[in-house]
């Protein structure tokens, strides 16, 4: 899926609609891309002269990727996130990057969903943690 076709699912819109494909493997673990331009407004005071991917935007992108392990669910609802466990990271992220994330659905509980997640660039691990989401009613006046 390509990010047109992602806002389909995701409520998220530019800029921080922060996945640029996915695929979703026959495992059920979904495969997310972004790349970073270093035009993004995160990187603008994040760090001057030095810019590098906050460790909140990281975990944000990998939200987004669990999120669309759910797209079955997602029709009419919005995830929120519920918790950010075990989070660690481990090499910086920089503009002309293009992040790759594994996600996967550990657990799912009523609406409640459990996954983990991690992030690469080039294969080297940048990012990793265990993410957990309410699945809630979307009732913005534009989803209807």
């Amino acid at each position: 899926m390509n990010k047109e076709e992602l806002k389909h699912y995701l409520p998220h819109r530019e800029p921080m609609l922060l996945v640029d494909e996915v695929t979703i493997d026959e495992n059920h673990v979904a495969h997310s891309k972004y790349h970073v331009t270093g035009e993004e407004f995160f990187l603008k005071g994040h760090f001057p002269g030095r810019p590098t991917v906050p460790g909140v935007i990281l975990c944000e992108i990998m939200a987004q990727s669990c999120a669309l392990l759910m797209l079955n669910d997602l029709k009419g609802k919005i995830t929120l996130y519920t918790g950010i466990d075990n989070v660690r990271f481990k090499s910086q992220v920089v503009p002309g990057d293009t992040i790759e994330v594994e996600a996967s659905l550990s657990n799912q509980r009523a609406n409640m969903y459990f996954c983990e997640a991690k992030a690469t660039v080039n294969g080297k691990l940048c990012a990793k943690g265990s993410l957990s989401f309410a699945l809630i009613e979307d009732t913005r006046k534009e989803n209807e």
